[in-house]
This record gives structure tokens, C-alpha cells and sequence, in this order.
């Protein structure tokens, strides 16, 4: 008892400092957007038990109801470690008086002596529509499949209509709906053509938020988000999106008594289609010879493997490009050597996200040289140049300049190069001398295999196996087709199979499943070989059946014997377990005998 009383004094200890240890939350919640006279919830939400609650100014809104208090608290048990958590919710229900927008400050709340502070919103009023929209419970009574086009429609957006070439533009995918909108049937998107694209990763379930256009409130729903990047210059015309929607609507039926109860809804397609969006690229001004395509605000860092090597040493240098704009599209900025270091082509990768801000991430560049004599050498800045639309001029970028220090090698190329360059990045200079093979193997003139006795003997034994197969094949797929033929020869593997499986209850002890198997097998068995449908088969049917494929007297008895005897025990179970055995013997013995008979 005693131990139990310290398990609980311990564990009300533990969800004290849970509740100490908890950092408090006070938060103000309500719609961003409502209509002149509509109702609407502002909400107080505290993690924490708080009093003296301090509303902020309210005195563009006519407060219709509140406080009303609510409190929900939980406790869970996760690996062995127990949290508590609890929530005070204090709700008001507020009217606007007039159009505008209106900030409203932030409330306070005491806990336990510490005065807390919510957020700050801003909630615009709008004027309300003039008619209800449908599908609500006084909407209009409509043609049941029509959706009025400002009641429901898409709209693409794209956020710059006019750019430079290799700029990016964001195309946003919107629907706007005042409609019981229950999903889409069939999306057909543009294509973008003269533009790359990346699309911008959404959450897959698609959120509706209320937003005002012209002047009027909508739930609207983001359904796609692609970044643009114009890959040439001019006038480009992007096409429509066109959207099949399902839309839940009410509907009247001709006048009866229970239209005053019943509300009638059906779903009906609704066709919307958006308008095409015109884009002008304008071409970038000239630049320097360095230019990469690089188009954005990026920053430039620089690296190398080593500044002391051996001659024909491998040595990376490494450029990493940072920053946001088209990374995906930016050429190796160009690599200037001495003439006595051998390069080969620079490996690019990149990594990136695309955002509503554009593609932020990074791309490398991996130069591989080999220096081929001692000495050394000055490995210039590498210019990274690009151009900064937001301020409309080139921009340059430099790396820092390396000095190298060749010694003298061995005269053998490292295994660091084999290591480091894969077969087909090897490139032969044209001053390398390849030198002359001198192992060559000469045959006599005429000793060739082509043509020969041997060449023709296989070719023939390769032909005949082939037709050999083929005709096996053949066999083999007219014999599968004929269904009758086939159930014929495995009716025997068929039966023996399930008098197996009778054994396994017969193991068990498992009695009426026992002799439901042995059932089974032996209708199965005559099903098969004679080809007659189990539904068609009796007792007389078989009896004569048997006889007529030449099956003795004495196996047709014992057939009929051995059913009986399966009917009987699994209706009026008696005979035990020496029973069961009994009965599998004969059952495997007369089977055996009606497979040597039966033709």
C-alpha cells in the first residue's frame, strides 16, 4: 500500500514540473476576411490556466456574445515518459459595422503573476454580395447543372509580366468558388512552351482560404505553383488552364409536402476555363565575354586539393556557386591553365529548392588537372560573371589565385588520376605519343573457321534443336487447351492432395473436416476424370458412371460405402479416432484401385 501511495506521489510530482517546465502560448485567432453584418468567432486560446483577461480595442465591431470558456486537457504515455498538456479556449462573436481594414492590438492575460501577450491581426470588411451564393440553405433556386461563371472560376497568375531572359516569373493556379465545390474530374495544365519550369512543392491536400476579388469574398484554393524561367525573347502567350469540377448542388423538385423538410442535392460538372496570360521577355544587354548565363544574386567560393604535388599528380579545384536564381542553367565559368597542365571537363552538380522566391540552393563545378613538368605555376582568379535583375547590370565574381609547386616525379602518372578520372574522361592530347604494339599473332592463309565443315555441322544442330522446341512447345499448348484432357490426367494428383490434407485433420482431430476432405477428394476425383460438373454428380450418376469406364463391382460398392459412411460421422460423430483411420485407409486404397480400372 505504501509502495503505491509513493508510485503516485511521484508521478502527481512529475506532471507538476511537466506543467512548470511548459513555456506558456496566448494566441488571438479570427477570419482575415468578413462581410459588412456578417458573424464571426475572434478567439483566445491559452496553454495555461490564466486570469484577468484584457480584450483589445474593438470599437469597429459590435461584440454579440462572449466570453464562452472551454477547457480540454490530455495525457499520454510515450516510451516510458508522460506528458500533460492542457488548453483554455475563450470565444467572442463579433459583427463589423463598417468597410475597411482594421487592426485590432493584442489582449492580455495574467498567469500565476506573469502578464502575457497575444498576437496583433488585421481583419478586412468587405461589402457583402448581393445575392447568396449557391448551395447555401437560402440560395436561389437554380437550373439543376448550371453554375453561374462568378460564383465559380480559375484563374492563372503570373506575379511579372515583363522580365528578363532568364529571369523567373512565379505562375500561380488559383480556384475561386462560392460553390460546394467536392473536387476536380479532369486537369488540363499549359505547357509552358519557351519557358523551364520548376514546379513548387504543395501540401497534396488542397486548402481553401477566404480571399476577397472585386470586391467580394471567395474560398480559394492554390492547386499549382511553377517557377518560369523564359528561355527566349519576345512575346510569349501562355495558354488556358481548363479544370472539370464536381459541384454539390441543392435543387428543387416539383411542389410536394416535403420540400418544407427535405432539402434535394445532386453533383453536377461544372466546365471553368482561364484566360491566357501574356508574358514579354526582354533579351539582356550585352555583357562580358565571361557571362555564364547565370541570371539572379549568387556568391561565389573557391577551393583546391593541394598546392604541392608531384609531376602528373591529379589536383581538383572546386567552385561553388550560392545563391538564388537559375542555378539549374549555369555554364562552368571558363578554367584558365598553363599550357603545360593537362584538364578535362569539369563536373557539375547542383542542389536547389524551389520556392515562392525562386531556386535557392547551390551548384559546383569540379575542374581536374594534371600539371605535366616540375616547376611552379600561378593558377589564375576564376571569373564567375552575372546579371542582377534587380538592379539591371552585370555583375563579377572572383575566386582566389592559387600558386602550385610541381616536384619532380618518377616518370609514372599517380594513382591518384585512375582513381579520380573514369575511363571516359580521358581525353589523349595531340603531342602524347601512343606507342606501337609489337606482339602480333599472324594465322596461315586459309585456316579460317567461317565456311568451314565444323561452321555449317553446328549451324545445323542449332536449327534442328531450335524446330525441336518449338515443336515441344506446340504440344504442350494443345494439350493446356484442352481443359477436359488436363483435369483427366491430374484428377489423380488433384484427389491425392486433398486426401493429404484430410490427414492433417486427421491429425488434429479435427473429425467433421476430416470426413468434409475425404468427401471432397472423392467427388473432386470423379469430377476431374470424368468431366462432369461436382453439381451434377449423385451417387446413382457415379455408381453408373463407374461402371461404364469399366470400374469392377467391388470398387463401385466400396466408393458408395466409404461416401455413406463420411455422410453419417459428420452429422452423428461416434466412431473416434480409430474410425477416422480406418476410413483414410480405405478411402487411399479404393482411389488407388479406381486409377488402375477406370479408363
Amino acid at each position: 500500500m505504501r509502495i503505491k501511495l509513493l508510485y503516485l506521489l511521484v508521478c502527481v510530482l512529475l506532471l507538476s514540473l511537466t506543467g512548470f517546465a511548459q513555456q506558456v502560448s496566448f494566441t488571438m485567432e479570427a477570419p482575415k476576411i468578413v462581410e459588412l453584418g456578417e458573424q464571426f468567432r475572434l478567439a483566445f486560446t491559452l496553454n495555461a490556466r490564466g486570469q484577468s483577461l484584457k480584450l483589445p480595442e474593438l470599437t469597429d465591431f459590435d461584440v454579440l456574445m462572449g466570453p464562452s470558456t472551454s477547457q480540454n486537457s490530455s495525457y499520454q504515455i510515450i516510451n516510458g515518459v508522460s506528458s500533460q498538456s492542457v488548453s483554455f479556449s475563450y470565444l467572442y462573436v463579433l459583427r463589423a459595422k463598417k468597410e475597411g481594414r482594421f487592426p485590432i492590438s493584442a489582449a492580455s492575460i495574467n498567469v500565476n503573476g506573469t502578464i502575457y501577450t497575444s498576437n496583433t491581426i488585421t481583419i478586412e470588411v468587405v461589402k457583402g454580395s448581393a445575392k447568396p451564393s449557391g448551395g447555401g440553405v437560402d440560395a436561389p433556386t437554380l437550373t439543376p447543372g448550371s453554375v453561374p461563371k462568378s460564383d465559380l472560376f480559375v484563374k492563372l497568375i503570373v506575379d511579372r509580366h515583363s522580365l528578363y531572359k532568364g529571369d523567373h516569373a512565379m505562375a500561380t493556379i488559383k480556384i475561386y468558388s462560392k460553390v460546394n465545390l467536392n473536387g476536380f474530374e479532369d486537369i488540363a495544365l499549359p505547357n509552358f512552351e519557351g519557358f523551364w519550369s520548376q514546379d513548387v512543392e504543395l501540401p497534396q491536400q488542397i486548402s481553401l482560404q477566404r480571399e476577397t476579388y472585386n470586391g467580394e469574398i471567395y474560398n480559394v484554393g492554390t492547386l499549382k505553383k511553377t517557377l518560369l524561367f523564359p528561355q527566349q525573347t519576345g512575346v510569349i502567350t501562355i495558354g488556358k488552364v481548363k479544370i472539370d469540377c464536381v459541384v454539390q448542388q441543392r435543387v428543387k423538385q416539383p411542389k410536394s409536402f416535403f420540400d418544407d423538410f427535405f432539402d434535394n442535392f445532386a453533383n453536377v460538372r461544372a466546365t471553368v476555363t482561364s484566360d491566357p496570360v501574356i508574358v514579354t521577355v526582354n533579351p539582356l544587354p550585352a555583357g562580358p565575354a565571361d557571362f555564364s548565363g547565370a541570371v539572379g544574386r549568387f556568391d561565389l567560393r573557391s577551393s583546391i586539393t593541394s598546392t604541392s604535388v608531384k609531376e602528373n599528380d591529379a589536383i581538383t579545384l572546386r567552385i561553388d556557386v550560392t545563391g538564388n536564381g537559375n542555378i539549374k542553367l549555369i555554364n562552368a565559368p571558363k578554367l584558365k591553365l598553363p599550357a603545360d597542365f593537362e584538364i578535362y571537363d569539369p563536373k557539375t552538380q547542383s542542389n536547389y529548392t524551389a520556392t515562392s522566391e525562386g531556386l535557392n540552393g547551390n551548384i559546383s563545378f569540379e575542374y581536374l588537372f594534371l600539371p605535366r613538368f616540375a616547376g611552379d605555376y600561378t593558377i589564375p582568379p576564376v571569373n564567375f560573371v552575372y546579371f542582377d535583375a534587380g538592379v539591371g547590370k552585370y555583375v563579377t565574381k572572383s575566386s582566389q589565385e592559387f600558386k602550385i609547386h610541381v616536384a619532380k616525379g618518377d616518370g609514372t602518372q599517380s594513382a591518384n588520376v585512375r582513381s579520380a578520372v573514369s575511363q571516359e574522361d580521358v581525353k589523349f592530347l595531340g603531342k602524347d605519343i601512343r606507342f606501337i604494339k609489337n606482339k602480333i599473332e599472324l594465322y596461315p592463309k586459309g585456316d579460317v573457321f567461317f565456311g568451314s565443315f565444323s561452321f555449317y555441322l553446328i549451324y545445323l544442330i542449332g536449327i534442328s534443336g531450335l524446330l525441336a522446341l518449338y515443336l515441344f512447345y506446340q504440344k504442350r499448348i494443345r494439350e493446356n487447351a484442352n481443359v477436359a484432357r488436363m483435369k483427366n490426367k491430374k484428377a489423380s494428383k488433384v484427389a491425392l492432395r486433398r486426401l493429404k490434407e484430410a490427414n492433417g485433420h486427421l491429425t488434429s482431430g479435427a473429425t467433421e473436416k476430416f470426413y468434409e476432405a475425404v468427401t471432397r477428394a472423392f467427388w473432386g476425383y470423379l469430377s476431374d476424370k470424368m468431366t462432369i460438373p461436382v453439381a451434377e454428380l449423385n451417387k446413382d450418376r457415379a455408381a453408373a458412371e463407374l461402371v461404364n469406364h469399366k470400374a469392377s463391382e467391388g470398387v463401385v460398392t466400396r466408393f458408395i460405402q466409404i461416401l455413406d459412411t463420411c455422410e453419417f460421422e459428420r452429422f452423428a460423430p461416434g466412431g473416434g479416432n480409430r474410425k477416422m483411420h480406418e476410413i483414410y485407409n480405405e478411402a487411399c486404397d479404393v482411389m488407388s484401385q479406381m486409377e488402375k480400372e477406370i479408363n
